[in-house]
């Protein structure tokens, strides 16, 4: 098991890493991940809800995979922070959004579909992330929300889940405690990691 410090300092380091990537070979990459993943197959089956996520910082940007799976006819959606039916805390839930339609503020500098959006069991969610391993393996910024996000969503159904990310935002092992959710695959300007 990962001692969470440790994981912090990775943490740090890879965004580091990925703020100081030029945004000119940012832009390049990302039409070069949607053309990956739109070309990969793995989208080309799904009847249900993909959802992705609106990129904040320097995150790797899913936009043109959305405006592409709306050609195509999909049902997409956009995550959301709401209140826990509990009332301890916040957690991710998904609103159904299409390409071009309105979003409002959701906190931490992303754009998210506003109330009235009905909320959506994603069959596909495209994730964010600021390092990856060879194991598809995902380090997320350390609060778990995705990470009890896909938890949950898997006990409810079936689900697959792609990471988007830069090349250069691959590490020789990401440090993982129990909680923490392999994907099914992570695309980057490259190609597609798959098991």
């Amino acid at each position: 098991m990962t001692d969470p410090s440790s994981k912090a300092i990775v943490r740090a380091a890879a965004m580091a890493r990925r703020d100081g990537l030029e945004i000119d070979d940012r832009l390049e990459w990302d039409q070069a991940i949607t053309d990956n993943l739109l070309a990969s197959g793995w989208l080309d089956e799904v009847t249900g809800v993909v959802a992705a996520y609106w990129p904040m910082r320097s995150e790797a940007d899913p936009r043109p995979v959305m405006v592409g799976l709306k050609e195509r006819g999909l049902a997409t959606a956009l995550p959301a922070m709401v209140l826990r039916a509990d009332g301890k805390g916040r957690e991710i839930m998904f609103r159904s959004w299409a390409a071009w339609e309105p979003l409002v503020p959701g906190g931490f500098g992303t754009l998210v579909p506003q109330d009235n959006a009905a909320m959506v069991q994603p069959a596909v969610l495209i994730v964010p992330l600021l390092a990856f391993d060879a194991g598809r393996r995902r380090l997320g910024y350390g609060k778990g929300h995705y990470d009890r996000a896909i938890a949950a969503l898997k006990q409810r159904g079936q689900l697959r889940t792609i990471g988007i990310a830069y090349d250069a935002q691959r590490i020789a092992a990401v440090p993982v405690e129990a909680h923490d959710q392999v994907l099914d695959a992570i695309v980057t300007e490259n190609g597609v990691l798959t098991p």
